[in-house]
């Protein structure tokens, strides 16, 4: 199963706080850790929201909104994807990471073809098989 291992921003984000050296050095070692046992296909950092736009749907044209956001507990400043067996397996992982007192990471399964039953179609799943291969990104 994949997972979404999505890291939540705080005050020290938002405002642009980069990791010390130290900070960097622990992840590096921990992201080692994860890509030697085969779990981490991807991960990164992300700008603060003072450097994001969102988009709004419903209105014609849709609406563009420039951050920052409000409500820094609501927001995400880096994401992991890791395949792993079971949401208990990325949870023991997660345990593992090096995050400070009061950090916030929360982990969300990824639909698969199956999720989505009788809607999902041959035709549809080829489609989504085709731009897989193209992008490289083949399950």
């Amino acid at each position: 199963m994949k997972v979404m291992v999505l890291v939540k921003a705080t005050a020290a984000t938002e405002a642009g706080q980069l990791p010390t050296e130290q900070e960097i050095r622990a992840m590096g070692a921990y992201n080692e850790q994860l890509v030697q046992a085969g779990i981490m296909l991807a991960g990164e950092g992300l700008h603060p929201t003072s450097r994001a736009r969102r988009v709004a749907f419903g209105s014609e044209p849709p609406r563009v909104i420039d951050g920052p956001f409000a409500e820094t507990r609501e927001l995400v400043c880096g994401f992991w994807l890791w395949q792993v067996r079971s949401l208990d397996e990325a949870t023991e992982w997660l345990k593992r990471a090096p995050f400070a007192p009061g950090d916030v990471v929360e982990l969300r399964p990824i639909l698969s073809a199956e999720d989505f039953g009788a809607a999902f179609t041959p035709e549809l799943q080829a489609q989504e098989q085709r731009l897989r291969d193209q992008i490289g990104t083949a399950d």
